[in-house]
């Protein structure tokens, strides 16, 4: 993947979270993650004070509420499911505007409501202030297998490709008065998701045949990135150590 391909998750900008070494922010990530996973349900002043924190980031790194809004929408089918958590629960009751619903059930739903939504919102501001490559540099940096980080940016890579694909031959059936109105029309839709499913998986053949002729060993080489000053590390350091400091409030209070 060259260095001047511009993901769709990418925000261009040029501010003090975009300049921080790509690794560091990749640790930072997960640290706030696990920090996040590792709270308490009950502890909802903690989740609050992540989203600010986030949200500091957000503003920091100029991303945007519509770029995060937009990119948020992919955790909506997710949502859908967790609300049915506490209609399926058992235990314990209670009546919401004439609803039976579990009192398990709606701390179930809240925990993965919480949780997963703190989780993609941190990995949308990672991926709106480091470019794919970067991250790639970063994962190898950081030691990773490079059979994933290759799978990774082939992925990333044909993702576009791929969907470019669909759009266009959607448009040449919309273009043929395809226009489906009710879910029992959708069936063309479905074998052009498998012919393009078809044609991915003879696309990769040729590719890797072509990069095998190379010299391709299955594994692209280990980049590695730039190294990270102690001040950056402690910038970078900061937010998952406030955010373990949170959690750990939280389990002396809960």
């Amino acid at each position: 993947m060259g260095t001047g391909h511009v993901h769709a998750l990418y925000r261009h900008g040029d501010s003090s979270l975009h300049r921080l070494p790509p690794h560091l922010k990749v640790v930072a990530a997960f640290g706030l993650v696990f920090a996040i996973v590792a709270t308490p349900r009950e502890a909802i002043w903690a989740f609050a004070a992540y989203a600010v924190l986030l949200g500091v980031l957000a503003t920091v790194g100029r991303l945007g509420v519509r770029f995060v809004a937009s990119r948020m929408m992919i955790e909506i089918p997710f949502l859908i499911v967790a609300l049915m958590l506490p209609l399926l629960g058992r235990g314990e009751r209670i009546d919401v505007l004439g609803l039976s619903l579990s009192v398990s059930g709606l701390w179930s739903m809240w925990n993965i409501l919480a949780k997963a939504t703190l989780g993609l919102l941190t990995s949308v501001v990672l991926a709106g202030t480091t470019q794919i490559p970067d991250l790639l540099r970063a994962f190898d940096t950081l030691r990773v297998p490079r059979v994933i980080t290759s799978i990774m940016g082939f992925m990333f890579r044909y993702l576009d490709v791929v969907l470019g694909e669909f759009r266009t031959m959607r448009v040449a059936m919309q273009s043929r008065a395809y226009h489906p109105t009710w879910l029992g029309q959708i069936r063309p839709y479905a074998q052009t998701t498998g012919h393009i499913f078809i044609r991915s998986y003879e696309r990769g053949e040729r590719v890797y045949l072509a990069m095998a002729s190379r010299g391709y060993a299955g594994h692209m080489p280990r980049r590695l990135g730039t190294r990270a000053s102690t001040a950056a590390w402690a910038a970078g350091l900061a937010v998952p150590a406030a955010a373990w400091a949170v959690a750990a409030i939280a389990w002396v209070v809960r």
